[in-house]
């Protein structure tokens, strides 16, 4: 039995947001032990590198079927691996939308044969995307669907809410939600404060996202399931899911990696690349997402990758359509703005991107342990690197972080037993 040993790392346990010395040893799938001095067939030397569970992804918009110049299932999954994630879960809006068995097990087994990571195709909580009637979430169960959302499309139906909620409970579905009030949004394209004003931008009021989050915390309590928010991107939209927690409602959100580290300010330049749905907040919105994250009150960091072909981006920035393609930054990102800056520490922020996202949609807790599931992402800290978009595996390059220098690098991933990145590169089977 070929067996391969990661040596020389700093593991990190998660679970209990700790680091300490030893080598992994991965046999048949599975992580046999782990100890100092271990021995084996193929050996990775993880020197200076931290060796942590493999990173999972809820919200990560894959495109296909349907818009394939954006990006393909296999676009996607190489810059997810490059990214540093084993497992990410594809967001439904396409066309046609994930809204059935066929559709779910259509991109499940296209990324199987893709091969490289695991991909978890997510549902839609309404038929079409249209809000008006439920899916068939019997059937998106059978097809091992684990969450439901209109992603890009709010359940702007209180009724339709409750009764997704309702039913959701019945097939174990995760009811995800965009929370927006689009009648508040309007046409605003920015959030709405000093730089809107400033940069005469239409803007968007915080309002849009918080009344629908606490919609959805008042119709979680009524139902007793569970709710998550997806991209929170207020400091009083994470209050709101702290005092939820606190009364013992089934509420979740994630944040992504822009929300924690650029703010509307950015704008200035009328880049689309910085434009995104939720709009970039202020910087006061940043500092308290920071703390909710630190805390506990935000579950976990979701990218939103959102990749756009060239043509889409480069139009006016109030016709530009919102998005980053984040999958292969975000690592870098979050460690050179976060970690290495003293907000938060490596093992927290990890934790947050394994056990806070598996908690969340309900799957086995990673962990670096004898008997687990060998998916695994190891990271060079410290290792300095430029953002070239040009190179991004995935189709998108609509990235705001372009030439920019990170400190942060994402250079081995095992799935499933295989190393599938060395050094920064893809490994083929």
């Amino acid at each position: 039995m070929h067996s391969i040993v990661l040596k020389n790392g700093k593991v990190v346990d998660v679970v209990n947001e700790k680091l300490f010395d030893a080598d992994v040893k991965i046999e048949d799938g599975i992580i046999t032990e782990v100890a100092p001095n271990l021995s084996g067939d193929e050996i990775v030397d993880c020197n200076g590198m931290l060796v942590s569970p493999g990173l999972i992804d809820l919200h990560v918009h894959l495109r296909e079927p349907g818009f394939e110049h954006k990006e393909t299932i296999k676009s996607g999954v190489m810059a997810a691996t490059v990214g540093g994630f084993t497992t990410i879960f594809a967001m439904p809006n396409t066309d046609p939308p994930c809204d059935d068995e066929a559709t779910a097990t259509y991109i499940r087994q296209t990324a199987q044969k893709v091969g490289l990571i695991k991909v978890e195709p997510v549902g839609t909580v309404t038929s079409g995307r249209k809000g008006e009637s439920l899916a068939e979430m019997g059937g998106l169960a059978k097809a091992g669907v684990k969450m439901v959302t209109d992603d890009g499309e709010p359940i702007s139906s209180a009724s339709i809410m409750l009764l997704a909620l309702k039913y959701s409970k019945a097939f174990n579905l995760l009811v995800a939600n965009h929370c927006e009030d689009k009648i508040l949004t309007g046409n605003g394209i920015c959030n709405e404060g000093y730089y809107s004003t400033l940069y005469g931008l239409h803007a968007i009021p915080k309002s849009s996202e918080e009344t629908m989050i606490a919609r959805d915390i008042i119709l979680a309590k009524e139902t007793d399931a569970r709710v998550h928010v997806m991209h929170i991107s207020t400091a009083y939209g994470a209050k709101l899911v702290a005092d939820a927690k606190k009364n013992g409602i089934k509420v979740s959100c994630e944040v992504t990696p822009h929300h924690l580290t650029l703010t509307d300010e950015s704008l200035g330049t009328y880049n689309t690349f910085y434009k995104v749905n939720p709009p970039l907040r202020s910087n006061e919105d940043v500092e308290a997402l920071r703390k909710a994250l630190h805390d506990g009150t935000i579950d976990c960091i979701a990218t939103d990758h959102a990749p756009h072909a060239r043509e889409d981006k480069e139009v006016e920035i109030n016709i530009a359509p919102p998005g980053i393609s984040g999958l292969e930054t975000a690592v870098a990102q979050l460690f050179t703005e976060l970690v290495h800056k003293g907000i938060i520490d490596a093992p927290r922020l990890l934790n947050r991107m394994t056990v806070g996202p598996a908690k969340v949609v309900g799957i086995d807790i990673p962990e670096i342990a004898k008997g687990k599931p060998a998916d695994i992402t190891v990271i060079a800290p410290d290792k300095e690197w430029v953002v070239d978009a040009k190179k991004f595996k995935s189709l998108g390059r609509n990235t705001p972080l372009n030439g920019k220098k990170m400190k942060g690098f994402v250079d081995t991933v095992v799935c499933c037993g295989k190393v599938v990145l060395k050094g920064g590169e893809i490994q083929k089977a």
